[in-house]
């Protein structure tokens, strides 16, 4: 049997450097630095079954197996992707078997999430009976995906995308290290290829070592990777970004945030970010609908048909071209002043109706279409505003038990200040009487 080559090694570059101690474990200093609950439970050899939630190439995997290490126990893998609860059972059996000799196991579930929260039960005796450690790998949000009584069992750690100097520390490691990495190959790796490549990785350790191992078998024993040869093999780099997952929600209520808090710079990278992501224009446009009446509302009435607008631009131009309109919609959004009034007013009008659902239309407010109905005093005493030189007189147009009742009250930016200066000269009027507004 041939040996594998300088350039196609056994392994991927990323299995052969993962690291085998917590010492060599690069970044998540949250949760491994000494005092730090994680790390400390794991130098001291008695974690309990843990929930390891992150995004790809944040080291789940790696630190379940320097868990393992640490522990002295079997270290048994299992992908909710490829198997089943079958092969759960078979290995609870192998653990009854392991510890009848004296050896503990770490059962590790990489994409815990894929399982169903029926599937999930099936480890909850063998974990609450300590016959394994379980120790489960996420992308997804754990209380989103994960069933209570699991969660309720474990801790859930949550691992953050690697910092770029760690990125480019692990790099350069990469580089130099004969044994595991590519010191063998003798490279010359430029600096702006090292920031190029920690950068476009995106936090995923994984990913940054991969294309390293790319450029490398592109240039050659003593090449040069430089950042042109590192972006080649990067090609087109997509933002992590899940339309269906936490990370959907995340940058949206990021970008109706920012929105909200009048930061057009920010509004625009979180909408670039979606559009790059391959988010659906029209899940857009709607948002922006929504926007424009939660939060400029009637500061800028004109904000809703902006948005409205965009929608269209975007059913007429497409891609790319319909994406300026969006822009443009976000900017007129975050810039606009802003009133949530309307909002706020709408939701307290329908608590009022569900708690009054059978409140009668006053009699002077109802329409006597018919004998009948004038002869029981329906619009008796009704006054028609355009009457007053003003157009307006004051009446009562709520039902008995709401009279007075403020559902709305107009904000101090924009459009509303003016509405607020009308609604305050009607109340001068003489609410009720109707005597100033009828003389004008």
């Amino acid at each position: 049997m041939n040996e594998p080559s300088l350039f196609a090694p056994a392994e991927p570059l990323a299995a052969r450097l993962r690291p085998r101690t917590l010492d060599e474990v690069v970044g998540q200093a949250h949760l491994l630095a000494p005092g730090r609950a994680l790390g400390d439970a794991i130098r001291r050899g008695d974690v309990g079954s843990v929930i390891l939630w992150g995004p790809p190439g944040s080291g789940k995997t790696t630190l379940a197996r320097v868990i393992a290490r640490h522990t002295e126990r079997e270290f048994v893998t299992f992908s909710a992707v490829t198997e089943g609860v079958q092969r759960v059972r078979e290995i609870l059996r192998e653990a009854e078997d392991r510890r009848r000799l004296g050896r503990e196991t770490i059962f590790f579930c990489d994409e815990i999430h894929r399982f169903n929260r029926g599937q999930q039960d099936a480890f909850l005796p063998a974990v609450e009976s300590g016959l394994i450690t379980l120790i489960g790998a996420t992308t997804e949000n754990p209380s989103f995906e994960l069933n209570a009584a699991l969660l309720s069992r474990s801790r859930v750690y949550v691992l953050e995308p690697l910092p770029e100097e760690d990125l480019a520390a692990l790099l350069r490691r990469a580089v130099t290290e004969r044994e595991r990495g590519l010191g063998a190959m003798e490279l010359r790796v430029t600096d702006e290829a090292i920031a190029f490549l920690a950068s476009a990785a995106d936090g995923d350790a994984r990913r940054a070592l991969t294309a390293l191992e790319a450029a490398s078998q592109q240039v050659g024993l003593g090449g040069e990777v430089t950042r042109e040869i590192a972006a080649d093999v990067f090609a087109r780099r997509l933002p992590a970004y899940d339309k269906s997952g936490e990370g959907h929600y995340n940058l949206i209520s990021a970008l109706h945030k920012a929105v909200r808090g009048s930061d057009p710079q920010a509004a625009l990278y979180w909408l670039a970010r979606m559009i790059e992501g391959g988010e659906t224009p029209l899940y857009l446009a709607r948002r922006m609908v929504r926007m424009a009446t939660e939060d400029v509302g009637l500061a800028d009435p004109q904000a809703l048909h902006v948005a409205l607008a965009a929608k269209e631009a975007y059913d007429f131009l497409g891609a790319p071209e319909g994406e300026l309109a969006l822009a443009e919609a976000i900017v007129y959004l975050a810039t606009a002043p802003k009133s949530n009034r309307v909002y706020t007013a709408w939701a307290a009008a329908r608590e009022a109706a569900q708690r009054t659902p059978a409140a009668p239309v006053p009699l002077h407010l109802r329409n006597a279409v018919t004998g009948l109905m004038k002869e029981l005093d329906y619009g008796k005493g009704y006054r028609y505003a355009h009457d007053a030189p003003a157009a307006y007189i004051s009446q009562e147009y709520l039902p008995a038990g709401l009279e007075g009742e403020r559902f709305y009250e107009p904000g101090p930016m924009g459009l509303e200040k003016r509405i607020a200066e009308r609604m305050a000269w009607w109340e001068r009027q003489g609410r009720g009487t109707g005597e100033q507004a009828d003389r004008g």
